[in-house]
């Protein structure tokens, strides 16, 4: 199911202290919420100012907003 997310993140946040850092998925494309798995370099290159559609398969389509 495609989720349309509106987010500025292209990158996890970081939570410390711990031991082993934690990041927390910023941009909504994680599989292993709410854990980064690393989807947010797929989102990296979106230009500022578009709004994108991910399907399942986290292929990005541009939609009007």
């Amino acid at each position: 199911m495609a989720r349309i997310i509106r987010l500025g993140a292209t990158g996890p946040i970081k939570v410390e202290p711990q031991d082993k850092p934690i990041f927390i998925c910023a941009c909504g494309l994680t599989k292993k919420s709410p854990f980064c798995d690393g989807s947010h370099k797929k989102c990296r290159d979106e230009p500022e100012g578009k709004c994108f559609v991910y399907n399942a398969d986290q292929e990005r389509t541009e939609v009007a907003e």
